[in-house]
């Protein structure tokens, strides 16, 4: 009877190492498949994103134009303060780079109209056509670009 005990708890002993090699493995494998799950979940999460951000553009240059502060910025061409407003219009970690042209799409802006550098391939772009509130009529057309900022 003592040898049976003594035989079974040296099969328990002996089988230790194997049942640490398994729970290792199975580890192993949840950890990597967290992985692989979360990696997915972050592209599908800025797809998303790029896919909303030309629409995020298109309402920040609708809500600067439907007061008529859009087409006073461009027509005094205070530009930094164009550059503030979209600064503040638009959400945190968006860049952009806007350009306007007149009618005869000649670029008016000489200056830079941006709030930083475009390092993403994923770029939105969003066309505004802007008429002037002064008694001459003037047109213009804006060119925004939006990317995620890095």
């Amino acid at each position: 009877m003592y040898d049976l005990a003594w035989r079974s708890k040296r099969l328990k002993r002996e089988n230790v190492g194997q049942i640490r090699i398994i729970e290792a493995f199975l580890a192993v494998l949840i950890i990597f498949s967290s992985f692989t799950v979360s990696a997915n979940l972050t592209v599908v999460q800025n797809i998303s994103n790029h896919d909303n951000m030309a629409l995020t553009g298109l309402q920040a240059l609708v809500k600067l134009d439907s007061d008529g502060s859009l087409s006073k910025y461009v027509d005094d061409e205070d530009w930094t303060g164009l550059q503030d407003v979209l600064n503040l219009a638009l959400p945190p970690g968006i860049a952009f780079n806007l350009t306007v042209y007149n009618r005869k799409m000649e670029q008016i802006n000489m200056d830079t109209i941006s709030n930083g550098g475009f390092s993403s391939q994923q770029i939105s772009f969003v066309e505004y056509v802007c008429a002037s509130q002064d008694s001459n009529f003037r047109c213009y057309v804006i060119h925004l670009c939006l990317t995620v900022a890095t």
